[in-house]
C-alpha cells in the first residue's frame, strides 16, 4: 500500500467548514503519482500510457481544515489492459472517503487500449489489497 499525507488548505473548505466534496478526486489523483510512474517514470505527458475510464468517491465521513489526511493507496483489481485503484483518505483514524479509478493501459497514436506487460503487472502486484 501507498500512503501520502495531506495538510487540507483552508481553500479547500466548503461554507459548512467541510473539505469540500470536490477536493478528494484532486487529492486521490496526486496520490496516484506512483502508480503512474510505473507506465511514465518522468511523468512527461507527452509519453503518457494511461487514460482514466472511471472514477467514483464514496463520502463516508467529514474531512475537516487544519488536520492532516493521510490517502491510502492500492490496487484492487488487476484485469488484461485495466487494473482499479482503491484509494481512502484517512482522518483521525477513520476512513472519511473511498474512491475507485479505473485506469487502462492506452495506445494514444491508435486510440486503443493495450495489454499490461509482464513488467507492469508485476509492478502493480505490489499494491495489490
Amino acid at each position: 500500500m501507498l500512503t501520502e499525507k495531506i495538510m487540507p488548505r483552508f481553500s479547500e473548505t466548503d461554507v459548512l467548514g467541510h473539505i469540500n466534496n470536490t477536493v478528494l478526486p484532486v487529492w486521490f489523483e496526486a496520490a496516484r503519482a506512483p502508480i503512474f510512474k510505473i507506465f511514465t517514470p518522468d511523468l512527461n505527458p507527452h509519453n503518457w500510457k494511461l487514460i482514466v475510464a472511471k472514477v467514483e468517491v464514496i463520502f463516508k465521513g467529514e474531512l475537516f481544515y487544519g488536520q492532516e489526511v493521510e490517502v491510502k493507496t492500492m490496487i484492487e483489481k488487476l484485469g488484461n489492459s485495466s487494473f482499479v485503484i482503491l484509494q481512502q483518505a484517512w482522518q483521525h483514524g477513520e476512513c472519511c472517503a473511498e474512491g475507485r479509478t479505473v485506469m487502462v493501459r492506452y495506445d494514444f497514436a491508435s486510440k486503443s487500449s493495450e495489454l499490461l506487460s509482464d513488467a507492469e503487472r508485476e509492478a502493480l502486484s505490489a499494491y495489490i489489497l
